[in-house]
């Protein structure tokens, strides 16, 4: 390794991270990419994320399972360290499907930690999620807003984020978290809202929209995320828990008014009954991360979803 800074990033072949991890290097870093790979989307689709990174000489990919791997030597000599890997899906969380969640994303976390006692870093940035407020009464969501998630994924999101807080508490890991906000773009897992739509129209099918399509997201774009992360290194206050929001909330019905002027082509909707898990609403105030790491976004949601609009024509 070179004088470079050097960050670890698990999770580092999704959506998120393999966008972080260009970004990185594009800033003359040092990135060491970890992830498992795991079966929730198809493999080739992870690969294809990570093509650009693999072809750079300050960027190290390993393979492994943070949940079974030794972590000491993945963690040695890293300056930051961004924990992205987790098992994402609300709706698949329930039932037997809970343990792949305990294991990637609570025990996962806790064995990161673990590595990192005693080790010289310069922060830990956890990626945390908006589904730990689950329902909350009153808009925006605020950092100290009652939390009480409405889905088992919530709950992993929230008991990692509570291991953060005492292993920094405990043996001193300087660590913040970020909740994000639905984030959205190129390169976004094809279990998400917008790629599946999208998706949808480019082959003339149904949309299929749950319950009556008023519920209301957040939707924040991934630049502007990978902004915050790399703010959030080397500026967050420690202990300190930020949302990471896209600056607007628009209702899913609105939204796909949005996709047919935006793709210029017919959008039928079908109607679905309401999942467990879903929330009504999410809106993040986000003023805190915009006081300390200087965040806001500079995506509006048009230009995002042109962009992921056209990324997703030219995959297909």
């Amino acid at each position: 390794m070179t004088g470079q800074e050097k960050y670890l990033i698990t999770g580092a072949a999704g959506f998120i991270g393999s966008t972080l991890s260009e970004r990185l290097l594009k800033n003359d870093c040092w990135v060491r990419g970890v992830d498992c790979f795991s079966d929730y989307y198809p493999r080739e689709i992870k690969e294809r994320n990570i093509k650009v990174a693999l072809k750079n000489p300050s960027y190290e990919f390993i393979e492994a399972d943070l949940a079974e791997a030794d972590l000491n030597g993945l963690t040695d000599g890293m300056d930051y360290v961004v924990h992205l890997a987790a098992q994402p899906g609300v709706r698949k969380s329930w039932g037997d499907h809970f343990q792949v969640y305990i294991d990637h994303n609570i025990k996962s976390t806790q064995k990161l930690l673990e590595s990192l006692v005693d080790k010289p870093i310069k922060k830990l940035v956890y990626a945390s999620s908006s589904s730990v407020y689950g329902d909350t009464p009153s808009l925006p969501m605020r950092e100290n807003s009652y939390i009480q998630p409405v889905s088992p994924y919530g709950v992993t999101k929230l008991a990692a984020e509570n291991l953060v807080h005492l292993y920094r508490k405990a043996f001193a890991i300087p660590s913040v978290s970020l909740r994000l906000f639905t984030v959205y773009g190129p390169r976004q897992r094809p279990d998400m809202a917008f790629n599946k739509f999208m998706r949808r129209i480019l082959n003339g099918g149904d949309i299929e929209i749950f319950g009556d399509g008023e519920q209301t997201r957040d939707f924040t774009y991934v630049d502007d995320v990978v902004s915050a992360f790399i703010s959030a290194a080397e500026k967050g206050v420690e202990g300190r828990i930020y949302n990471i929001g896209g600056g607007h909330r628009i209702s899913i019905n609105d939204l796909i008014k949005k996709l047919r002027e935006i793709t210029g082509m017919e959008v039928k909707v079908r109607h679905i009954p309401l999942q467990q898990g879903e929330m009504k609403h999410t809106y993040a105030d986000y003023s805190s991360a915009s006081g300390d790491l200087g965040y806001s976004p500079n995506y509006n949601l048009d230009d995002g979803l042109k962009n992921e609009w056209e990324w997703l024509k030219n995959e297909n």
